[in-house]
C-alpha cells in the first residue's frame, strides 16, 4: 500500500477535486488503486483550519469519485 501526496502543504492553494484525481488516476496506472491511499504531502501544520478543511473535502470528494468509476 502506498499514499500518494496529492496535496503540496507548503502552498497556499487548496488542490481542486480534478487535480487530485489526476493524480490519483496517474499513480493507478502504475499501482493498483485498491493499494492508493489518498494523503497530503506531509501533516497539516502550517495550514489554517479553513484550508485544511477544503482541501481534505476535496481529497475526499476525489477518491469517493474515483472509487465509483
Amino acid at each position: 500500500e502506498i499514499g500518494p501526496g496529492v496535496y503540496d502543504i507548503h502552498s497556499p492553494n487548496v488542490p481542486s477535486v480534478e487535480w487530485i484525481e489526476a493524480l490519483l488516476k496517474k499513480a493507478a496506472k502504475r499501482i493498483p488503486a485498491e493499494r492508493l491511499w489518498v494523503n497530503p504531502d506531509c501533516g497539516l501544520k502550517t495550514r489554517g483550519w479553513p484550508e485544511t478543511r477544503a482541501a481534505l473535502a476535496n481529497m475526499v470528494q476525489a477518491a469517493q469519485n474515483l472509487r465509483r468509476g
